[in-house]
């Protein structure tokens, strides 16, 4: 049975889905040439074990998701996805800006004037999408 039609891999597909739309999708696409294990890898573990967990809903995750990377400051391409994937679910632009506004405070100035300035493009993107209905 090959790993793509496993439970695990297959909950995770779908939960990166509900999440991330099809930006997920790419960046698993973008490593199968290099990295078919890892891709695999961050279907199963983040997404079909961790954020498949009933702990916390997703607005949850995806607001502790933006706090961490933004206070790691190295993982804007990460936050850029994970800050759409906080819009996808629910999160509103406000409670973004007050969460890097926050980690002023725990990761400095610097973090999360860089969060900021990621916020800014993908809000951009997002205001410059046509609405779907």
């Amino acid at each position: 049975m090959s790993p793509e039609t496993q439970p695990r891999y297959l909950q995770g597909l779908a939960k990166l889905r509900e999440i991330d739309g099809h930006a997920g999708e790419r960046v698993v696409a973008s490593l199968a040439d290099i990295a078919p294990d890892f891709a695999r890898y961050l279907i199963e573990f983040p997404f079909g074990d961790i954020y498949s967990r009933p702990g916390l809903d997703l607005r949850s995750r995806e607001i502790a998701v933006i706090a961490a990377l933004t206070a790691l400051g190295n993982a804007t391409p990460q936050l850029k996805v994970h800050l759409q994937a906080a819009l996808n679910v629910g999160v509103t632009r406000e409670e973004i800006v007050e969460v890097l506004m926050q980690m002023a405070v725990y990761a400095g100035f610097p973090a999360a004037l860089n969060g900021l300035a990621a916020a800014r493009e993908v809000f951009a993107v997002a205001d410059a999408q046509p609405e779907t209905a």
